[in-house]
């Protein structure tokens, strides 16, 4: 029997231990972790992550055994076959890291993502989040993107002119 490729998803209040209750039980049944994100979301936690389930393990067995942890009590606990390849492709190749913040606005995040599209970029990885500072808070989005190179130079200017007549602080970092 070959290894079975799993997602597992799950959502819950924020508390100390997620990662390690969920990451402990997975290493226990001998699965193998490929891609994971963790993410605190306003006061509830994200986990997910493509995991890799040994022969005889299967995705019912995980989610029984994920719903029993104390730490995930409450939680949206979701584990299902990943028919994908779990090897990224050229399109998950992190070329940019860009990061704008500034005040917060209605449609940010459509409007810089409308850009990246224009220039046939793909975004790998995204994360927003609203900061608290001393001005009443302060909105970051955080870009990691795969940009073709011949259109690099000019899909950059345009995310940073946006962000420029938007009053946003853009910061862009190449890999």
């Amino acid at each position: 029997m070959m290894a079975t490729l799993a997602l597992v998803s799950t959502f819950c209040p924020d508390r100390v231990g997620l990662v390690s209750a969920v990451t402990g039980h997975l290493f226990a049944l001998g699965a193998n972790l490929r891609d994971a994100t963790f993410a605190v979301m306003g006061s509830g936690a994200e986990f997910s992550a493509v995991c890799e389930l040994p022969a005889g393990v299967t995705v019912d067995e995980v989610q029984d055994g994920l719903a029993s942890l104390p730490e995930l009590a409450g939680a949206q606990i979701k584990v299902t076959r990943f028919d994908f390849d779990p090897e990224p492709g050229p399109l998950a190749r992190i070329t940019h890291r860009i990061e704008v913040s500034g005040g917060d606005q209605p449609g940010l995040i459509a409007r810089l993502s409308e850009i990246f599209t224009q220039f046939e970029a793909n975004i790998v990885r995204l994360d927003a989040q609203t900061l608290p500072d001393r001005e009443g808070g302060r909105y970051t989005i955080r870009f990691a993107v795969s940009i073709p190179p011949e259109r690099s130079a000019t899909c950059m200017s345009a995310v940073t002119n946006t962000a420029e007549t938007m009053g946003l602080i853009c910061e862009v970092e190449e890999d």
